[in-house]
């Protein structure tokens, strides 16, 4: 009976560890709110520069009124979830690319020389720098990964491991300065300009520590993948037809052609249409923002606002005129019959995207992950460390912090102003805690199952499972871990290094001050 307990513990399903998820959460939320647990953070005047102290409570919804907010927001926070609508559009482009056969012709022509290791870490590197592209990332390359290495005869789950790890770490580490960054960097302004009201650091403040971490991070992901999460993979087995060589014919070359070309065209037109100052350009752009990165992905920006529509009609164009190429598409009904093939069966994913849409905003709505984020910041404002010492609790109460408020843009609000004055006060810069603090939160970005693409990640693990047992969810988690702690450490041995050398972070910016 003990085993039998064990085994059926073990093979919980997914969306049942949701449901406990959600459970969990209300009753703590009212234990909780019984204790008057809260914390308080400030936050700077922009006009005065004073500190006005803001206080986070936990909201209980374990009583009545918790009871209707579940009951009336659940629907419309389902049909909110950007994630479910992105998701959907995004898979009918990648569906006619899969269906037509472009993605395999094009794995083949692109992979077939290459070594194992080699097209991994030229996965990881992409998915890295894909950053720049915001949150969209996740719903091309987790399962563009699934797909490459699939075509490329290995298990798919390698590639959806891979790339969520090399997504959620690349996430906090852009060599572009990216709209998020800009976003940072005001909140860092605004509580470094409560002690030095003229202090301010360009965009290329980080260009050279994030160029050297992003190569190490894609490395160690590369190595991590192909030295334990292989190993901790059960074996991938494929059909007799699915194992037969990959000869690319005349035809398939020709339809590569015609994909390319018509791509080539299509790209050119959309980057015609986000240049500033040429004639009839920069129509994509929001030109109310000063600053080019604003422009494109500002609230208001017809880039930011239709890029996933963008990128679709990319992939749609490549799957169609490859699919015309070798007619493998030869009318509108091979089109449209390509275009819903990814998704078929998809009716499992959209109840667990219904369920974790479900948790995050239970979550949210209790505040439990602002109150903790708000500890954390004033137990580093108050710790009196100095240094390195410093640096070390910096770097863990972010990583700690992370796994409670994936939102960088809410945590950062919170904590910048703790921890930005203690850092200056210790004679180091605030463009080096920002560092720290994306650094931090990229070694744990990916553990924690209240990040909204979490879920897109556990659920391409299921559609690719071949086992009887559901990929349960704290074992999603558990392939995420190596990652976690091995990048965790390399990214704290940066942080020191660069301290105490005082190599320069970017352009005329150091970690420490002088």
């Amino acid at each position: 009976m003990p085993r039998l307990k064990k085994k059926n513990k073990q093979n919980m399903h997914p969306l049942m560890t949701y449901i406990l998820l959600i459970v969990i959460v209300i009753i703590i939320s009212g234990f909780l709110s019984l204790l008057d647990a809260q914390a308080t953070y400030y936050r700077v005047n922009s006009i005065t520069f004073d500190l006005n102290p803001v206080t986070e409570i936990v909201k209980s919804l374990f009583n009545l009124s918790g009871i209707k907010y579940i009951f009336t927001s659940t629907v419309a926070n389902f049909a909110n979830f950007t994630v479910l609508s992105n998701l959907i559009i995004l898979l009918m482009g990648i569906s006619i690319m899969d269906k037509s056969g472009f993605l395999q012709t094009a794995i083949t022509l692109t992979t077939k020389k290459l070594k194992k290791t080699t097209v991994t870490f030229i996965f990881v590197l992409i998915c890295v720098l894909s950053s720049v592209f915001g949150d969209l990332s996740y719903l091309i390359f987790i399962p563009l990964g699934a797909l490459l290495f699939y075509y490329g005869k290995r298990n798919p789950a390698i590639g959806i491991i891979a790339s969520f790890a090399a997504l959620s770490c690349g996430s906090a580490i852009n060599v572009i300065f990216t709209s998020m960054d800009s976003s940072l960097k005001n909140y860092t302004l605004l509580a470094a300009q409560t002690l030095n009201i003229n202090y301010d650091f360009s965009n290329y403040a980080f260009i050279i520590i994030m160029l050297i971490a992003v190569l190490i991070v894609s490395t160690l992901i590369t190595f991590v993948t192909e030295n334990i999460i292989v190993k901790k993979l059960p074996k991938y087995e494929f059909t007799e037809t699915e194992l037969i060589e990959d000869i690319v014919t005349k035809d398939e070359q020709k339809g590569m052609v015609y994909a390319c070309s018509s791509a080539l065209i299509y790209l050119l037109i959309f980057i015609y249409s986000i240049i500033p100052g040429l004639p009839l350009s920069g129509a994509l752009l929001d030109n109310s923002q000063s600053a080019y990165i604003d422009k494109l992905f500002s609230v208001n920006s017809f880039f930011s606002n239709g890029f996933v529509f963008v990128v679709t009609m990319l992939l749609i164009i490549l799957g169609l005129f490859y699919g015309i190429g070798v007619k493998s598409i030869k009318n509108h009904k091979d089109f449209f019959d390509n275009l819903g093939h990814s998704l078929d069966g998809i009716g499992n994913v959209l109840v667990m995207i219904f369920l974790a849409s479900m948790f995050i905003s239970i979550f949210k709505q209790t505040n439990i992950g602002n109150v903790v984020v708000a500890a954390i910041g004033d137990f580093i404002a108050n710790s009196n460390f100095t240094g390195l010492p410093l640096i070390i609790l910096i770097f863990i109460g972010t990583a700690l912090s992370t796994i409670f408020v994936p939102s960088s843009l809410m945590r950062w609000s919170i904590l910048s102003t703790s921890i930005v004055p203690i850092v200056m006060h210790s004679e180091m810069t605030p463009e080096f805690a920002q560092i720290i603090f994306r650094f931090a939160e990229a070694s744990t970005m990916n553990i924690t199952p209240v990040l909204a693409y979490f879920i897109v990640y556990l659920a391409f693990l299921e559609k690719y499972n071949q086992g009887e047992n559901k990929i349960r969810l704290i074992e999603s988690i558990k392939y995420q871990i190596p990652y976690t702690i091995i990048i965790g450490l390399t990214l704290i041995i940066i942080c020191v290094l660069w301290y105490i050398i005082g190599i320069p972070l970017g352009i005329n910016s150091f970690p420490t001050m002088g």
